[in-house]
């Protein structure tokens, strides 16, 4: 079947995307704020025990982004002077209540990102994934005062009907779909709704756990990111996501190159340090319109309908 989501727009053929105050580059970070239930496997550092119940080994590892690695990562955001977009599954809301308090202090942007990281809703029927999802965004508004205007699915899932019901319930955002170095407009019936650029290649899970590449490494990856972005953007704005998973690049001997390459960043002028919930509000008041109507415009030309 045809991807009927979104249609196709070459960034080149697109209407000249410019951010305030005149920046190339919009920078978010996108920091997952996850639980894993105790007898489930999911991510895993190796996959030997990952079946097992309980697996200590595994479940440990991902654990410790709760109860340390977060804690480091918020230390060096404060520094920097960087506001964080979590994406936060709803059962963190109750298990760890101490992380929303602190992202709550810290004006965080907050993104709904499905109950937990055991349970994807990719095989739920309409009706069911309406009432998971209402829950969901329910729980994290109530406990962040804060209604979730963004989505990002636990491991990057949706079923055909997510985005539609994400924008019944008043969402105007997704970022599963990482198809572009700029947002871009969903077609759906319920409302506006785009789509902002996350990040799966510049992502610490398959850097560190599918690659295990180094830290250095790391840090080049990002950098390098950072400049092919950054020298686009003269042209036409674009955004990076950096998306980082605590239990990860918070490790005791990662973490360093994470602060290395968010200095980086930080050092130069023409840079948007911003959140998904801001650029998405820029995009729909400044180019939403624009960018839909040159899409549809082209399309109609591709097909001479």
């Amino acid at each position: 079947m045809d991807n009927e989501l979104y249609a196709y727009s070459p960034i080149v053929d697109r209407p000249k995307l410019e951010w305030p105050d005149g920046k190339r580059l919009a920078f978010w970070l996108g920091v997952n704020v996850e639980h894993y239930e105790v007898d489930k496997p999911s991510t895993s550092l190796f996959a030997g025990t990952a079946t097992l119940v309980p697996d200590p080994l595994n479940y440990g590892w991902r654990d410790y982004g709760v109860r340390v690695g977060i804690w480091r990562m918020i230390d060096a955001f404060d520094r920097l002077g960087l506001r964080a977009s979590v994406a936060l599954n709803a059962d963190v809301c109750s298990r760890y209540p101490q992380i929303v308090e602190a992202g709550v202090r810290r004006n965080w942007a907050w993104l709904a990102h499905g109950k937990n990281n055991s349970t994807f809703q990719a095989f739920m029927t309409p009706d069911e994934e309406r009432a998971y999802l209402t829950d969901v965004v329910d729980t994290i508004e109530r406990a962040t005062g804060t209604r979730p205007r963004g989505w990002l699915g636990p491991a990057l899932t949706e079923t055909l009907h997510t985005p539609e019901i994400l924008a019944e319930l008043g969402l105007t955002y997704v970022c599963d779909w990482c198809a572009d170095d700029q947002p871009f407009p969903l077609d759906l019936k319920a409302g506006p709704m785009i789509s902002v650029p996350y990040s799966i290649e510049v992502n610490d899970i398959p850097l560190f756990v599918g690659k295990s590449f180094s830290g250095e490494e790391y840090y080049q990856i990002v950098v390098d990111q950072f400049d092919q972005l950054y020298e686009e953007g003269a042209t036409s704005g674009r955004v990076m996501c950096l998306a980082l998973h605590p239990f990860i690049i918070s490790q005791p001997f990662r973490h360093k190159y994470l602060v290395k390459a968010l200095e980086y960043i930080c050092s130069h002028d023409g840079v948007w340090k911003t959140t998904g919930d801001e650029i998405a509000d820029w995009y729909l008041k400044h180019a939403y319109d624009e960018n839909r109507a040159a899409t549809a415009a082209a399309a109609k030309g591709r097909t001479g309908l």
